[in-house]
């Protein structure tokens, strides 16, 4: 994957996870934790649990939550029956 703002030389890996499943996250934080995020922050929840469940078991990673679900509200990221 190319990003043409990225320096790739300082990047050692990446992981990728499916719109359904930073969707799934996003409504987790929501509903278990009461993080009202959106789809990029859903990602990056994603990613992380992803990791732990793998080659970072046993670690602790450290996420950010750029943004609130607010505008994302009028989408299918937040269905009404939450």
């Amino acid at each position: 994957m190319a990003l043409d703002f990225v320096e790739e030389t300082l990047v050692d890996d990446y992981i990728q996870v499916s719109d359904e499943q930073a969707i799934a996250a996003a409504r987790d934080l929501a509903s278990k934790e009461g993080i009202f995020a959106g789809f990029s922050s859903g990602a990056n929840a994603a990613a992380a649990l992803q990791l732990l469940k793998g080659r970072e078991r046993g670690s602790r990673i450290l996420i950010t939550i750029n943004d609130s679900g607010l505008k994302y509200l009028s989408t299918d990221l937040y269905a009404s029956d939450l």
